[in-house]
């Protein structure tokens, strides 16, 4: 998610149509070092909010993998001022390991003057207090390939090569009319524009329901990268993007096969225990002023509900 004006990743909204922009650091993290920074454990910090769906995948496939001794973590206040994302849960209101007080500071170090806003996920170099990434896109698919050799034993592969076509079109997809797409229908400045989002948002999540019918993962037999970044929109769905962002036509809760896959998810060690649903209430009822003006916060849905039986085992 970028600024407190902005939500999710990097993007940019108005009276113009909603539009998100390309990651401006884009350096990767590679096992090879390729572009300058090689994968070190211990080396970098992992800056999240546990409100922003895109950092919320860099949470679940570090999680997975077990790169949580590799990678340090740091999670910024779901509420910002005018200079974004904040630490004011830590003591103090600094990040106990790069003592900055905004992430902001990382990125003025890497660039002075940089004009765009300050998203996570956002990775930094512990040693030089430097942002070295804030490419949601690339980020666990470098954490799935590049940084294997931290895996733990047992780590799920996320992108199994004979599978990264098919998972690359599934997500193309999810990402375009889904994960994207409540955003564009929750900023859209006309009614035509929001009801072309809308529509499209639902017809995919259709399509994705009939996939799943009959198996119990996107692509293939485990878990993989497209679930992570379908999972991490489906668990806000019912919470902030049925009511907030007007995605009301039904309710993940209402469709019976996205509503199993989503628990089976869920209440899968990775998953849930990185969901923060009241950082996830607080940030976009109180952030998103233009939409919320009031910043009252809704109370429902009971998260309790998602650690219901599923019965998705059968698909196994």
């Amino acid at each position: 998610m970028s600024t407190s004006t902005t939500p999710g990743g990097n993007e940019a909204y108005g009276r113009k149509p909603f539009k998100r922009s390309r990651s401006h650091f884009a350096d990767r993290i590679t096992a090879d070092g390729a572009d300058g920074w090689p994968v070190e454990p211990g080396r970098y910090r992992l800056v999240v909010s546990k409100a922003c769906p895109w950092a919320s995948r860099a949470l679940v496939s570090r999680r997975l993998l077990g790169l949580e001794d590799a990678l340090s973590l740091a999670v910024a206040d779901p509420l910002q001022d005018d200079r974004s994302w904040r630490f004011t849960l830590d003591p103090g209101g600094r990040d106990p390991v790069l003592g900055i007080r905004y992430l902001s500071e990382a990125y003025d170090a890497r660039e002075t003057g940089y004009p765009g806003g300050v998203s996570v996920p956002a990775i930094v170099d512990v040693p030089s207090g430097k942002l070295v990434t804030n490419d949601f896109q690339q980020i666990t698919l470098d954490f799935a390939t590049e940084w294997t050799a931290l895996h733990r034993p047992g780590a799920p592969d996320l992108y199994p090569v004979p599978l990264r076509a098919e998972i690359d079109r599934v997500m193309d997809g999810i990402y375009r009319d889904v994960n994207n797409g409540v955003y564009r229908c929750g900023f859209a400045t006309g009614q035509r524009e929001y009801e072309e989002a809308c529509t499209a948002l639902f017809r995919r999540l259709r399509g994705v329901s009939e996939r799943l019918a009959g198996q119990r993962y996107l692509v293939g037999d485990g878990i993989t990268e497209a679930d992570i970044r379908l999972f991490t929109t489906l668990v806000r769905f019912d919470v902030v993007y049925h009511t907030h962002f007007k995605c009301n036509q039904w309710k993940i809760a209402e469709d019976p096969v996205l509503w199993a896959y989503a628990r089976d998810l869920y209440q899968t060690p990775g998953f849930g225990d990185t969901v923060d649903f009241d950082h996830i209430k607080q940030h976009y009822y109180r952030v998103h002023t233009g939409i919320n003006p009031t910043g009252i916060v809704a109370m429902g849905p009971d998260p309790a509900l998602w650690e219901t039986p599923h019965g998705r085992e059968a698909l196994a």
